[in-house]
């Protein structure tokens, strides 16, 4: 009730705290924590927090597989995060529900339309950033910055090219049409991804400096504590970051007083998709250790 409130009152924080503290009692109702999941997914959506929003959807879907507002919480996720393919199938499994839903007919048109479109704007893309993809792949050579492709849908073949990398300085403001971009004075500054295993959450910095630390970063971001770090335990001096080696199943602890760019050089380091990300998680935190037994870990 109180998380409702806050969402009436559009405190849309506010009412992600209450939520995630009315999750924490482990009720043994289905249907109330699919609603609780729903009803959280919903201020993270208005907050911006696509992914969250979208984990809070496949929870509830979960829990309540016929629950109609999750499902067209989770399709409006996938278009914002540009995953047509994916917002069409949330549309059509909730159309089996109810072919009349008016939202998710809505959805549904518009995710084909753009699905159709994506088409020729790849043909586009690649026919006019030529060019600047092989100066980019230069950039990254001069760096000594290992790119992987690694296209998941073909919509997605647009955003993994090497032909993402922008020489006239143009990135979007929006986190999943960010670039990494060079600058006025020839740096490169990157889209990259945090990821908070612990608590399924992300946050994402559109224009990462090369040159920038992690710490400097982190003290920005935590400057304030997340609405969902319940136990107050995210301090910039608390927080540990990781990269992963998927190839090798291996661990690597960064230092926090490394530049990105001294990260992005890592032999084992690899960008995918044009977006670099790390782990962060709580020193010696019990989750922390969990996470980590049995893994090899290195540090930097």
């Amino acid at each position: 009730n109180e998380g409702n409130e806050y969402f009436r009152e559009k405190d849309y924080r506010r009412a992600v705290i209450a939520y995630s503290e009315a999750l924490k009692k482990n009720c043994e109702d289905p249907e109330l924590n699919a609603v609780l999941h729903t009803n959280r997914g919903a201020a993270q959506f208005y907050l911006g927090n696509y992914r969250s929003a979208l984990n809070d959807a496949i929870q509830a879907k979960k829990l309540k597989p016929t629950h109609l507002k999750a499902i067209i919480r989770g399709a409006l996720c996938h278009m914002e995060l540009k995953n047509f393919s994916e917002a069409i199938a949330w549309c059509e499994e909730g159309l089996q529900i109810d072919s009349k839903e008016k939202k998710l007919v809505e959805v549904r048109a518009k995710a084909d339309k753009l699905k159709v479109n994506i088409k020729a704007v790849q043909h586009d893309f690649s026919t006019r950033w030529q060019g600047r993809a092989a100066m980019g792949i230069g950039l990254l050579c001069e760096r000594n910055i290992k790119l992987v492709l690694e296209p998941s849908n073909e919509e997605e073949e647009i955003s993994d090219g090497l032909a993402e990398l922008s020489i006239d300085g143009f990135h979007s403001d929006n986190a999943t049409g960010a670039k990494v971009h060079l600058d006025a004075d020839g740096n490169l500054n990157w889209p990259v991804l945090f990821l908070y295993p612990e608590h399924e959450q992300t946050d994402f910095i559109a224009a990462f400096h090369e040159n920038s630390r992690f710490i400097d970063h982190l003290m920005v971001m935590f400057a304030e504590l997340p609405p969902w770090d319940l136990e107050r335990k995210y301090l910039p001096s608390n927080i540990e970051l990781y990269f992963e080696d998927e190839e090798r199943a291996e661990m690597y602890k960064l230092n926090p007083e490394h530049t990105l760019l001294q990260v992005l050089q890592h032999q084992r380091y690899f960008v995918k998709a044009g977006t670099p990300t790390v782990l962060a998680f709580v020193k010696h935190s019990p989750f922390s250790k969990k996470y980590f037994s049995g893994k090899k870990v290195h540090r930097l």
